[in-house]
């Protein structure tokens, strides 16, 4: 079976804005390289998946995304998460791939373990599996077989919306609730919590 991880980024001098009170522009820009490589990093070291996409406006974090192996799309137009994420999975699927898995550039605690885990839930397809937030309002990950199988809405409360469009579709749903993968670095709560942890030079 052949799987691709898709990871969208934000331009890495506009992204984590809500930290602005904690970070400065610079520091929150390393931070949101820093983050982008450690993903890209414990990505490709699986060979679970056959390819990474980084779909982006920003030309350094494509370019860091090569420097990986990875793939990449040039977001144009007017910035849409979901309208990069479909263009994503489109790419992917000319090249005939089976499924895709949506991994944000935002888990500091993202492991090839939880990679793992969310791909042994994803048998017998049609199946879409599901790692919420830890406030189980958002979607840290997204997998699905095959791919294009729902739309992304990614957004406020994406979680429910994309468990809701699994069980329209028909498919198999599976949440999987790990708390690496519940921890996005958002808001400054969140960043506290990964100093206290001492897992990423976060600056400040």
């Amino acid at each position: 079976m052949s799987l691709w991880a898709i990871v969208p980024v934000k331009p890495l001098r506009r992204g984590k804005s809500r930290l602005f009170c904690a970070l400065s522009e610079d520091e929150r820009t390393e931070l949101n390289k820093k983050l982008l490589e450690r993903t890209l990093r414990t990505l490709a070291d699986l060979r679970e998946l056959d390819q990474i996409l980084v779909v982006s406006r920003d030309a350094q974090a494509l370019t860091i995304a090569r420097s990986f192996g990875a793939k990449t799309v040039q977001e144009d137009g007017q910035p849409q998460l979901n309208t990069a994420l479909t263009r994503a999975a489109i790419v992917a699927q000319v090249h005939s791939t089976h499924g895709v898995i949506v991994i944000p550039a935002d888990l500091p605690l993202l492991r090839p373990s939880d990679i793992l885990t969310l791909i042994d839930r994803s048998s017998k397809p049609p199946v879409v599996v599901i790692a919420p937030d830890r406030h189980h309002k958002g979607t840290n990950a997204l997998l699905m077989i095959p791919a294009g199988l729902i739309d992304f809405d990614f957004g406020e409360n994406s979680f429910e919306k994309h468990c809701e469009l699994a069980r329209e579709a028909g498919a198999r749903l599976e949440v999987v609730e790990l708390p690496s993968l519940g921890l996005d670095l958002d808001l400054p709560e969140d960043l506290e919590i990964v100093r206290k942890l001492e897992i990423l030079d976060t600056g400040g």
